[in-house]
């Protein structure tokens, strides 16, 4: 039995043969295949079941390659079989369709997991929402998406970034610069995202008009933010004191993230956690949402996921 897979561009056909045929010899091992790339074509032969997992993997590599997630002719075969195999265990991950933003360059961006699939659906539906979870579940990123969205569609006129900055002090007065450059560090994970989903150059226009605003947590106190889209990153470093006053901060027209992981708190030990104490007093208020992301959310290297799952296994054998 066979089957042929089209190939749209050289490069493709070279990333999947690798140096010296590699990649191609790998692939037909792992799942004991027999596999010729002719002109266009890839030619898969083999049993009906094999050939199926086979077709199914190179067609991930393709779609990697062509959807601009990454470049599989340069990332080791290890990381895309591991990552691969991980996928098919999530479960309903590839049922996940819609939900996709554009970036500037025309980068697909959406949600991977059941888990962030919520997320956004929640972002769109729910006034407040809280992101809970580990490193690596896009909490961050797809609530960045979701403004960039917002504000394109002129659901809301502006954009406000915030975190604690300094761990919980915020003493940022001994750092040299203006404002901006002082919460700059701070606030780089924000910064990164918003330069992958918007044209730098635009970036510069909005921050110069007031659009998009960056500013320390300790900034907010006071202000009342009408017809804007509010990011809180990093909310596991806000103390109880803060994180009310973030809340109460909300005006109309307005929609708020806040996104933290409760393991990795800054604040001092015997320091109340603003965001454990907003989880136990809000948890049943209609209009504020609460997702909670675990390992099955994480998207970056496959290590990532089985590192959080460890940790997990040793606080919970404590």
């Amino acid at each position: 039995m066979d089957k042929l897979i089209t190939l749209h561009t050289h490069q493709e056909a070279q990333a999947i043969l690798g140096p010296c045929d590699e990649n191609l010899r790998r692939i037909e091992k792992e799942f004991k295949v027999k596999i010729a790339v002719r002109g266009e074509n890839i030619k898969i032969s083999g049993t009906a079941v094999n050939i199926k997992k086979a077709s199914a993997f190179i067609e991930s590599f393709l779609e990697s390659l062509r959807s601009g997630k990454g470049n599989p002719g340069h990332i080791g075969l290890d990381y895309l079989m591991a990552d691969f195999a991980k996928a098919k265990r999530r479960p309903g991950l590839s049922s996940i369709e819609g939900d996709i933003f554009f970036s500037s360059s025309g980068k697909r961006i959406g949600p991977r997991t059941k888990g962030q699939k919520e997320y956004v659906e929640a972002i769109r539906k729910y006034d407040i929402v809280f992101g809970l979870g580990p490193a690596g579940t896009g909490k961050t990123y797809l609530a960045m998406a979701s403004a960039v969205e917002a504000l394109k569609k002129q659901q809301v006129r502006r954009i406000i970034l915030t975190r604690p900055a300094i761990e919980a002090g915020e003493s940022l007065g001994f750092l040299p610069g203006d404002m901006y450059e002082k919460i700059s560090p701070y606030l780089r994970p924000l910064y990164d995202a918003l330069y992958d989903m918007v044209e730098g150059e635009r970036i510069e226009k909005y921050l110069e008009a007031g659009i998009i605003e960056v500013a320390p947590l300790a900034y907010m106190r006071g202000r009342t933010l009408n017809d804007a889209f509010i990011i809180l990153d990093e909310a596991q470093n806000c103390t109880a004191e803060q994180m009310k006053m973030f809340l109460t901060r909300l005006g109309f027209d307005s929609r708020a993230v806040v996104t933290g992981d409760m393991t990795q708190s800054d604040l001092p030990d015997g320091k109340p956690i603003g965001l454990l104490q907003a989880q136990d007093i809000l948890g049943d208020i209609l209009g504020i949402k609460f997702i909670y992301f675990t390992g099955f959310d994480v998207v970056r290297h496959p290590l990532v996921q089985t590192i959080i799952e460890a940790y997990d296994k040793s606080n919970h054998q404590k």
